[in-house]
This record gives C-alpha cells, sequence and structure tokens, in this order.
C-alpha cells in the first residue's frame, strides 16, 4: 500500500499495532548477541536475516487475528547512524547500503503479510539518537541535527518505507533535526520521545515543551509518540488537560518500572507484568483520546502485545 493524500493511514483512526522489544528479546531472550544493541547487523547474512523474520512473525499474527487491526512494521535500524556504524565498521556507504537493505527488507514482510492483516500495514524506516538514547546528547543545533542524520533519511526513503520515525529522542532539538531531514526528503515523520522517571525527556524538558517546540519548528511531525519509559512514569504529566496530548498517537512502552540508569546496568530482562501493561494502556485512553499505535519497547515480547491488544479491544 501507498499512503493517500489524507496523510497516513494512522491518522484516520482505528487500532494500529506494533511489534515490542527487539533487541532485548533477541539479546536476552534468544541470546543472539547484538554489537553495541545494533539490530541491523543481522541483515548481513541468510540466517540473521530469518532470526529478523521469525522475531517479526507473532506480532504481525496478532494483528492478522485482531479484527480491523493495522500494522506499524519498523526497520531495525535504530543504531545504523553514522556514530554507531563507524563503531561497527560501516562507512558512509555501507551504512545507506544497509538503510535501503532494511527498507526492503520490511516492505517484502509487508507484501507477505499485508493480504493477511485486515487494516494497513505500514513501512516505517527508524532513526535512532546520535548518542546512548538513555542520556540527552543535544546537538550544537537543530540544522546540526538535520545534516547529521539526512543521510540516513535519505537512504531509507530509497529503500522505499511509507515514513521515517525518529524514536528514542532525548531531546527536542535533535527531535526538530530529524523533522528536518525527514521534510527535506519528502517523508511524513513520527517522533518518539523517551521519559524519566519523573515523566521529563533526559534533556530537562517536560513533555509538553518538547511536543510544542518540535511542533512549533516549522516542520510539524504527523504525530508523535512516547517510547522506552514505563506509563507509571509519565501517567501524572498527562492528567492536566493540555492541547499538546492530542498529538500522540503512539506509545511503545517499556515492560519494567525501572530507571533508564537501572535498565541500562541490568544484565537480565526485567519483562514486568504483561497482563498491568495491557491494562494500563487501556486507562491511557482518557488523557490521549487519539492513540491509537500500540507497541512495546525494552523488555516486551509478544505476551505483552496479546496483552495490550486483548485490553484494548475488550475494553
Amino acid at each position: 500500500m501507498t499512503t493517500t493524500e489524507s496523510g497516513l493511514p494512522q491518522l484516520r483512526g482505528g487500532l494500529f499495532l506494533s511489534d515490542g522489544g527487539l533487541e532485548t528479546t533477541l539479546v536476552f531472550q534468544r541470546g543472539i548477541p547484538l554489537p553495541h544493541f545494533a539490530a541491523f547487523v543481522l541483515l548481513g547474512d541468510p540466517t540473521g536475516r530469518q532470526v529478523l523474520a521469525e522475531y517479526f512473525k507473532p506480532y504481525l499474527a496478532l494483528a492478522a487475528r485482531t479484527p480491523g487491526a493495522g500494522f506499524v512494521l519498523e526497520t531495525p535500524t535504530w543504531r545504523a547512524n553514522a556514530d554507531w556504524g563507524a563503531k561497527l565498521g560501516f562507512d558512509a556507504a555501507g551504512l545507506a547500503a544497509v538503510n535501503r537493505d532494511a527498507a526492503t527488507f520490511v516492505r517484502q514482510l509487508q507484501k507477505t503479510w499485508a493480504p493477511r492483516i485486515e487494516g494497513e500495514v505500514v513501512t516505517a524506516g527508524v532513526i535512532g539518537p546520535r548518542g546512548d538514547g538513555y542520556v540527552a546528547e543535544e546537538p550544537g543545533s537543530i540544522d546540526e541535527a538535520a545534516r547529521y542524520h539526512q543521510p540516513q533519511a535519505e537512504a531509507l526513503r530509497e529503500g522505499g518505507v511509507e515514513m521515517l520515525i525518529a524514536v528514542t529522542m532525548t531531546g527536542s532539538a535533535e527531535a526538530c533535526g530529524v523533522a528536518r531531514a525527514a521534510a527535506a526528503v519528502g517523508l511524513p515523520c513520527v517522533v518518539s520521545f523517551t521519559l524519566e522517571t519523573d515523566g521529563r525527556l533526559p534533556s530537562g524538558e517536560t513533555l509538553g515543551e518538547a511536543i510544542v517546540r518540535v511542533d512549533g519548528d516549522g516542520h510539524p511531525p504527523a504525530y508523535f509518540q512516547l517510547n522506552c519509559a514505563h506509563p507509571s512514569h509519565f501517567e501524572n504529566v498527562l492528567a492536566d488537560g493540555a492541547a499538546w496530548r492530542e498529538r500522540i498517537r503512539g506509545l511503545r512502552a517499556n515492560a519494567s518500572t525501572k530507571s533508564h540508569a537501572e535498565l541500562d546496568a541490568s544484565t537480565a530482562i526485567d519483562s514486568g507484568d504483561p497482563e498491568d501493561l495491557g491494562r494500563r494502556y487501556l486507562r491511557l485512553r482518557a488523557p490521549l483520546s487519539r492513540l491509537n499505535v500500540l507497541g512495546g519497547c525494552c523488555g516486551t515480547d509478544e505476551r505483552h502485545l496479546r496483552a495490550i491488544a486483548r485490553a484494548w479491544t475488550s475494553g
């Protein structure tokens, strides 16, 4: 499918599911080493590609069993930018090839699964933070961030994704840069912020401040998303009735209530309580009236997505 003149299918409402914690599932549950938590390295050989395909299978099958649901199918390219790529031995040309290949990979999955899923399947190119993702490392300027992220945005577009998503953004400046890069390559963009246990971004900004700043930079995203935080970390900041809450359509929460620092130091996965997580997603319907894109992040797997989908469709 392709996006229509009315924009991304998610903007027209209806439930869209996604996957869970890709990297934590592969590392902690399946014992697959990922250098620097980079899943894109698996695209380099047939065995790795099969691992990725098998990872996505239960999530796509869940969408196929959920009446009316669509699916947002994201590339495994969270670490496929220049700084992380250099640590993994990839030059600019190699990274561009990897990002194009990742886009081709999810498009192939889309082709296989779209006939089985009642809603639309949308391919999304993932752009991760230049830094760690748990620590605020703001760029020198928004223009600098845009220049940095544009090569990855271009490669993902060339590979054929229908949208870009800036995942685990720790501050508004880098998010603005990715939004500018997306506009430059002509793709709709989603910005996904991560939050600390106090509901603020690692940069210290409030969620509302960050959303308003990105929206006001001239290239507003299609919508915003939250990821890599447990709902208990941010439920309180959604209670003030502010208009910016209507810009949030996506949620990919952590399974664990632990802080980023605690998760970073963990040597074992914390899967939390899938049923409780599902109930917490449902409770967020009230403050987030447009929330309709549901996935998971660190520590989540198909159990959590089943619980989320079950709570959402029965609530």
